[in-house]
């Protein structure tokens, strides 16, 4: 499955190719769809696709509609229901509503594929990242991205009160109907130490559409070629972060550092931070002796028990791709707000 950001590129690539192409947008579902608001593929004249709104029946269906739509070269939305018996029924048992836009881009569209491109040149330096589509007249969307809720070309939003969403989401306001989407959420996952475990988590969480950086007392190990999917790769040293990196409630910490030294050192700083999560690789044993030391040095036990050690989901994982899939499974419960 593609990331959000891949689907802009292969958009951006057809255009620059001199391919029309239609993107299909969940922005609506209820009951048990198979894929949420915000889902999204992007369709071709010949019916290749990229990305996915569910699979099936209702992505059969949105492909047929889809090349329809290049061929008259028109946007639309469409309702799918997923019903047995219903009018519009896909034959789906799973049960419920999908509600998508297609929206038809042609490879003229010079405007559209300039922002395109703007977009693409900010999604890793902005903190947060939102869509906006204007669906006001169906036929005639307009498009837009902001990096920060008090961009001047939003205004009226922002001077509303509305607060931009967490999850994609419909907003009408001035006669204005419109679907926004956050395409980047706040949060940076920091991941201390480049080895094995490092070296498997790190594209894991960049396809899972986390922006990772990589920081290691090592330069070989914190080396963009090794981590080419990592935002940013920090050679310095653990007992200077605060020198180096500003951390945010909304971030994560991942500690899997060459020793159990360098962890100690790492995380006795992060603990001082407000960032969302701490995660520490190793057994239960490292982590009585760490617990231990931090005590020593004054933290109590609430403040130590912010931190999951040993990181990740109890899967019995071992190899350093199975702790690297327990981690991300423990982000994603963590971005998702659920209890860990």
């Amino acid at each position: 499955m593609k990331t959000m950001k891949e689907l802009f590129e292969i958009l951006l690539e057809n255009g620059k190719s001199g391919n029309d192409c239609m993107i299909v947008t969940v922005t609506k579902s209820s009951g048990s769809a198979p894929r949420g608001a915000g889902s999204r593929m992007i369709v071709l004249a010949d019916g290749m696709s990229h990305g996915t709104i569910g699979g099936g029946s209702i992505e059969y269906e949105a492909t047929k509609q889809a090349i329809l739509g290049i061929r008259q070269q028109t946007s639309f939305l469409k309702s799918f229901v997923l019903r047995p018996n219903d009018a519009a029924d896909l034959g789906m048992v799973c049960g419920g509503q999908v509600t998508a836009y297609f929206q038809y881009v042609s490879h003229e569209n010079t405007v559209f594929l300039d922002q395109c491109h703007s977009l693409l040149a900010n999604w890793d330096r902005a903190k947060q990242l939102w869509l906006l589509l204007d669906l006001t007249e169906e036929s005639n969307w307009t498009f837009q991205y902001m990096t920060d809720a008090t961009d001047a070309s939003l205004h009226n939003l922002a001077d509303s009160g509305y607060a931009f969403p967490e999850e994609p989401s419909e907003y009408s306001i001035d006669g204005r109907h419109y679907y926004i989407e956050p395409l980047v959420k706040s949060g940076t996952v920091y991941v201390f130490g480049g080895g094995h475990v490092a070296q498997e988590l790190v594209p894991v969480l960049t396809h899972l559409d986390f922006r990772c950086v990589v920081f290691d007392d090592r330069k070989e190990f914190a080396n963009p070629e090794l981590f080419p999917s990592a935002c940013r790769c920090i050679t310095g040293n653990f007992e200077q972060l605060s020198e180096l990196i500003d951390f945010h409630p909304e971030d994560y910490v991942c500690i899997m550092t060459r020793g159990h030294l360098c962890d100690y050192i790492v995380q006795k700083q992060v603990m001082q931070t407000p960032v969302s999560y701490i995660g520490v690789m190793g057994s239960r044993r490292k982590r009585e002796t760490l617990r231990e030391k931090l005590l020593a040095d004054g933290f109590t036990e609430e403040e130590i028990d912010r931190c999951k050690s040993p990181i990740g989901l109890s899967i019995n994982a071992e190899t350093p791709a199975e702790i690297a899939i327990s981690i991300a499974g423990e982000l994603i419960a963590k971005r998702a707000g659920k209890p860990l």
